[in-house]
Formats: structure tokens, C-alpha cells, sequence
């Protein structure tokens, strides 16, 4: 497997859970397309790694998780160039929805216009209560466009996203935990330990039952309740075919804690 290394990103592994933190603290972490690529190439190399059960996103430096795009780096952009950007930044998010380990967003700092798609992107978001998040491209004339009008209506409702867009305003961490796109806000020196407990919680739990859950949450959000349901069936039934579950049912019958191998293959 190769070295994950970097100018972009910084990596580190601990029991089972990838770090991964962006790296550009002198622009607020802010998106270029190096750092673009540079992601997609990480997460693919994670997304292969059996013995990876949980990823962290979280930015480096004291002030930002990603402060949005790089504004240099899209200033002189044809509608073609825009176009073609924001469709690799959608298949980013996408690819990140889809990855089989559970991504967890440690937002440290300023999640802005790209940062807070992104967060909006993983699984879910623990954030530090110096946490901010918006969407402000409107105050550049221009609009989100890695999926931010899309899921940011789906995580707090369609008018406030509509309010958010249309204002450009930002909002604290306390405020994103009550509309609902934060799960959890802690003192920001606690906010990676915090993520890490959690990703090795998820980890430690058999890994074709947390893929399984993941995909039917995913795939059964924009659907009817009842073909929704019949997701979660197959799911269901497919994590008979593990022996995590004859081990996790045996665990359980036995009283002692279950001790799950399986791959994700």
C-alpha cells in the first residue's frame, strides 16, 4: 500500500482510524486544486485499506477547518473552468458519502462556503465551540457548488438553507447544533480526542454491520419509507451472510463482549 504522504494533507493512523487533517494553515486551509486531488488520491488509498475502520477530517492550525476555496485560484475561471470544478468537487462528496468506513468531521475552526460542504459531506460532525459554518459565496456573486445548496437544505430544512445561501451569513457551533448539521459541540481542546472516541467506538464494532448501516441510511434518505424499508431489508439480510453476526449473537448469548474480525470485503 503506498506511503500516505502529502504537501496538502497530513495523515496519521492510530488503531484503526485515519487523521486526516488539512494542511494549509496560512490560507485558512482554504481548497485549491492541489489539495482537491491530493484528497480524493488519500481517501481512495483509505477507502482500500481493510485494517482502516474510521476516518477524521479536521483541519491543522488554530483558526480553520477549511475556510471555503481558494478565491485566487477560481478569480480568472470560465464558466467551463467553474463548471468542471465543481463537478470534481461534487464527485469528491459523493465519494466521500459513499466510502464503506464512516467519515467523521472534527471541525476545529472556520468551515466555510467548500469547508462546511465538506462537513456537510461526512457522516456526521463534532465541532469545537469555536466552530463557524456558511455558506458565503453570495457575497462573491456566485453560489455554492459542491452540493451545499443540496445538503444543506436536507440537514436543517429548506428555508433556512434558502436564508443561509441568500445571506451568506455565518453561524456558530451552538447554532449549527440546534438546526441540527452539528451532532455534538465540545471545548476545542477536547474536539479530537472527542472525534477519535467516537471513530474508535465505530471501529471496534463489525465492519459489514457499520457498512450496512451506512448504506441504508444513505440510500434510503431520498426515497419513499416503504422502498426505503426494503433497503434496509436486503442490508439487513445480507449481514447474516458475516460471521460477525454468528459472533456478535454469541457474544451476546455467552455474556461477554464480542470480538468481530471481519474484513469489509
Amino acid at each position: 500500500m503506498k506511503e500516505l504522504s502529502y504537501e496538502n494533507l497530513i495523515v496519521e493512523i492510530d488503531e484503526k482510524v485515519a487523521v486526516v487533517s488539512f494542511n494549509r494553515p496560512k490560507a485558512l486551509n482554504a481548497l485549491n486544486p492541489p489539495m482537491l486531488e491530493e484528497l480524493v488520491d488519500c481517501l481512495q488509498t483509505l477507502e482500500a485499506k481493510e485494517d482502516i475502520r474510521a476516518v477524521i477530517l479536521t483541519g491543522a492550525g488554530e483558526k480553520a477547518f477549511v475556510a471555503g476555496a481558494d478565491i485566487k485560484a477560481m478569480a480568472e475561471f470560465t464558466p467551463l473552468d467553474a463548471k468542471k470544478f465543481s463537478g470534481y468537487g461534487q464527485h469528491l462528496m459523493h465519494f466521500i458519502e459513499d466510502m464503506s468506513k464512516p467519515v467523521i468531521a472534527a471541525v476545529n475552526g472556520f468551515a466555510l462556503g467548500g469547508g462546511t460542504e465538506i462537513a456537510l459531506a461526512c457522516d456526521f460532525i463534532y465541532a469545537s465551540e469555536k466552530a463557524w459554518f456558511g455558506q458565503p459565496e453570495i457575497n462573491l456573486g456566485v453560489i455554492p457548488g459542491f452540493g451545499g445548496t443540496q445538503r444543506l437544505s436536507r440537514a436543517c430544512g429548506k428555508a433556512r438553507a434558502i436564508e443561509l445561501c441568500l445571506t451568506g451569513d455565518r453561524i456558530k457551533a451552538e447554532e449549527a447544533l440546534r438546526l441540527g448539521l452539528v451532532n455534538r459541540v465540545v471545548p476545542h481542546e477536547e474536539l479530537l480526542d472527542a472525534a477519535k472516541a467516537v471513530a474508535r467506538k465505530i471501529a471496534s464494532k463489525g465492519a459489514v454491520s457499520v457498512r450496512a448501516a451506512k448504506r441504508a441510511v444513505h440510500a434510503g434518505f431520498d426515497t419513499d419509507l416503504r422502498n426505503a424499508c426494503r433497503i434496509e431489508r436486503d442490508a439487513f439480510a445480507l449481514c447474516f451472510a458475516a460471521k460477525d453476526q454468528k459472533e456478535g449473537m454469541a457474544a451476546f448469548m455467552e455474556k461477554r463482549e464480542p470480538n468481530f474480525t471481519d474484513s469489509l470485503e
